[in-house]
Parts: C-alpha cells; sequence; structure tokens
C-alpha cells in the first residue's frame, strides 16, 4: 500500500504539529466526505472508486473493443484534465514511447490542447493514411482549443469514410443533458459518455474522460479503479494512518514556514505526463486568493544536470516530494568491460535499480542537507492497482489542502480571464466592447 516518508524533517519543522492540526484536517475530511465543504457539489469523484456507473464502464469497455479492432490510431480530443490524466497514466503504464512500439492497440494521439498549426497539422498527417477514431472531450462543446480541433478532424474523418461511417468512429464525452457537443452528438447519433456534473475536469481521470483512451490503450482499467477504491478505503479513516493526512499537513506546515513552492519529483521518464497532472491538479485547487504553493515538477536524474544546482544551492523557497514506483519492470545489469576505459566496472553486475537507487538516496542526502525538505510518497509499484492508488491519494490530499487554506479547492475563476481576453480579440459575437478596449491597450 503506498505510503508517505518524511526524512529530516525535525530540522525544518522543530516544533510539533499533528495534534495541533488535527482538528483541522479531520473538519476538512468531513467536508469531502459528507459533502458540505466549498465547492461541494463537485466532491462526486470522493465515492466514485466504488460508486461509479458499472454499465457505463461497460460500455467504455466495449467501445475500446470495437475501437481496437477497427482502428490503427484513436485522436483524443481535449484540454487541461480532459487530456492530462489519461496521457499520463498511458504514458506511465504503457511507455512514453507507446505510440513507436510495437502491440496490438492503437496508436494514441492527443490534440487539442493548444493552439498550434504544426501540432494540428501533424497529426492530421499521422492518421491520414491508416482507419481512425476520436474521442471528443468536452463537457461544454465550446471551449475553443478542443473545438477547433474536432472541426478539422471530424471533417477528415467524414472525407474518408462518408458522414454515415464517421459518425461510427466518434466518441464524444461530454455533459450528460446538456451543451453544444451534447446536442450535436444526439442529432448525429455518436456514441456518448457522461463528463460528470459533479466531477471537475481535474478530477476527472477515473470517468469516462480518462477511462476510454486508457482502455483503447490496453490498460486494465477494472485494476485501475481497484486500487482507488483501495486507497478510498484508506482516506476514509479520519487520522495520520492515512497517507493524505501526512502529506496535506506535511505541505501545510512548510507553506506556513515560508516555503513556497513544492517540486514533484521522480525518478522514471514515464511518469512525466503524471507530473503534468499532479500540477493542474494542485495548481488549480489551491492557486486563488492570494494563497497556495506553486506546483512544480523535475524528472530525475536529467534534471539534477540542470536544476540540480539551483535545487542544492539557490533561494530556500522550495521542498521537495519525490515519488518512488518501486522496482522496474525490466531488470538490466551493468556488463563488464575488460579494458575499464570508463572506470565503471565497480558498478559491474549491478542492476539500474540499483544505481537509480543510490542516486535517489545521495540526492536525498545532499539536498536535504543543503536546506531543501524532502518527503517520500512510495508507490506500491508500476501497475494499474497501484497507479489508481497514487491518483486518488494525491486528489483527496488536494482537497484536503484546500479546505487546510480556506479555499474552494473545486473552481477556477481565475481561468476565466484569459478566455474573455481571446474571446473579445477574436471577435466573438457580445464582445465588442471589451475588444475595442483592449485593442486600445494593445497599441498603446
Amino acid at each position: 500500500m503506498l505510503d508517505v516518508k518524511l526524512f529530516e524533517m525535525k530540522s525544518f519543522l522543530p516544533m510539533p504539529y499533528e495534534d495541533a492540526l488535527a482538528p483541522r484536517l479531520k473538519l476538512a475530511h468531513d467536508k469531502l466526505q459528507n459533502a458540505t465543504g466549498a465547492g461541494a457539489e463537485f466532491t462526486g469523484w470522493v465515492h466514485l472508486p466504488r460508486d461509479y456507473d458499472k454499465e457505463e464502464f461497460a460500455r467504455i469497455q466495449a467501445a475500446a473493443a470495437r475501437i481496437q479492432s477497427n482502428s490503427q490510431a484513436l485522436v483524443v480530443i481535449g484540454i487541461g484534465g480532459s487530456y492530462l490524466g489519461a496521457r499520463g497514466v498511458i504514458d506511465c503504464l504503457c511507455s512514453p514511447n507507446y505510440n513507436l512500439k510495437k502491440k496490438n492497440t492503437p496508436n494514441v494521439y492527443f490534440i487539442g490542447n493548444g493552439l498550434s498549426a504544426d501540432a494540428l497539422q501533424e497529426v492530421l498527417d499521422l492518421v491520414a493514411d491508416v482507419d481512425f477514431s476520436v474521442n471528443v472531450i468536452s463537457k461544454s462543446g465550446t471551449t475553443t482549443e478542443p473545438a477547433v480541433a474536432f472541426r478539422f478532424f471530424r471533417e477528415a474523418l467524414e472525407k474518408k469514410y462518408g458522414h454515415e461511417e464517421a459518425g461510427k468512429r466518434i466518441y464524444a464525452t461530454t455533459d450528460k443533458a446538456r451543451g453544444a457537443l451534447k446536442s450535436l452528438a444526439d442529432a448525429q447519433g455518436w456514441e456518448t459518455f457522461v463528463v460528470p456534473d459533479e466531477v471537475g475536469g481535474r478530477y476527472s481521470v477515473l470517468t469516462a474522460v480518462g477511462l476510454l483512451p486508457i482502455a483503447v490503450a490496453g490498460v486494465d482499467i477494472e485494476a485501475l479503479m481497484r486500487g482507488a477504491a483501495e486507497m478510498m478505503d484508506v482516506c476514509a479513516n479520519p487520522s495520520y494512518d492515512c497517507p493524505a493526512w501526512r502529506y496535506a499537513a506535511i505541505r501545510y506546515e512548510l507553506y506556513r514556514a515560508g516555503r513556497s513552492i513544492e517540486l514533484l519529483a521522480c525518478y522514471d521518464p514515464a511518469f512525466r505526463f503524471m507530473l503534468e497532472w499532479w500540477k493542474q491538479l494542485y495548481g488549480e485547487s489551491e492557486g486563488k486568493e492570494g494563497k497556495g504553493l506553486f506546483p512544480a515538477s523535475v524528472e530525475f536524474t536529467a534534471d539534477l544536470h540542470s536544476m540540480g544546482q539551483y535545487i542544492q544551492e539557490g533561494k530556500r523557497l522550495m521542498f521537495e516530494t519525490v515519488v518512488r514506483l518501486g522496482a522496474s519492470e525490466h531488470q538490466v545489469y551493468v556488463p563488464r568491460d575488460e579494458t575499464d576505459g570508463d572506470g565503471l566496472n565497480f558498478l559491474a553486475g549491478e542492476s539500474m535499480d540499483f544505481i537509480r537507487d543510490r542516486a535517489m538516496e545521495g540526492t536525498l542526502l545532499a539536498h536535504t542537507e543543503g536546506g531543501v525538505p524532502n518527503v517520500i510518497v512510495e508507490a506500491d509499484g508500476k501497475t494499474p492497482e497501484a497507479l489508481g492508488q497514487l491518483i486518488y491519494f494525491f486528489e483527496y490530499a488536494c482537497g484536503l489542502s484546500g479546505y487546510l487554506l480556506d479555499v474552494n479547492p473545486f473552481d477556477q475563476p481565475g481561468v476565466e480571464a484569459y478566455k474573455k481576453n481571446m474571446f473579445a480579440l477574436l471577435g466573438k459575437p457580445g464582445y465588442e466592447d471589451r475588444k475595442a478596449d483592449l485593442e486600445a491597450k494593445l497599441h498603446k
């Protein structure tokens, strides 16, 4: 089972804090469990791993099998929480080189998460000569980035297969009853899956939002949900026996002590997009009202050769949370070289895991002694079940953390500011006055 460990934390937080903080954690816990806190209408993820829609889950599995049988590629169109979780899980469990590997499952391409013409055209070119399907993910159907991308790929499908057959290859994950995408899907007869009203985008990876692409890539989504359910049961315990309590508590206390940045680190490049998922989860949940830790990420050991200098000797404004994924799937050992020209024969016969773990321990000691507190999150391996545990753990700790800061962890009012400006500058109807004002500011 996943665990949270602290290393030499007394040198950074000499005063005991657990007992004093426990009543506030219990209050935050009760708000999550009973849906009584700010943003309570978006806490459907709390009991989701056991209470999810089993009928829809079976349809997801059936749709994934159908896509696997008739498509060489799946194009997933979404932004933010509509793509980061799925990409993170696929990269972590299947490989960041998933699309390059020999396999019996389709390639999975993610688009609609930006406004790059080159990125869009590249994916169009990649699927031009293969059979493909599209999973468009948007609660409203009007979010600019995925909506624009979907126009291109719907057109490509219809040119390739004709209107009727194209419709059989479009899967819309959207609102259950309303919105532009839902209306269009119903009118065209596309199969639809639900973005639950009570689950916000950044908490949605264990809904159809993430599960369909993940299942298409061949991941055992039943095991993923089983792991999440195991952690849900652990987190139902309102005490420091719950690893989410320990993590939320130490983050809060380090924040109060003046640490303003949390670096999430992992020693496996397959975890890169899980780091990106985590950054959205915590940044969008905590960063409001002038509060919150800034979530950043590093990939070790690569970033030890780029960011390591600053971490070791720069301003003391951060702490590290290191995710340890356990043993690698493949065990490889350093060969002996009779000439020993590189001086590495002292490592001959040692596994790469052994070398990685010693690098991890050496870094832990160096950074801690250099004034950077370290928290260790030990996962139960790199399996669907273990990753399900890790996902739920981070989600639950995030909810606790938001309530400790006295903010609503489930809204994102600041995201709307750039959208309004973008709509105005693009000439969207209804934004004419704002457009004139913004253009005047830009052309001073």
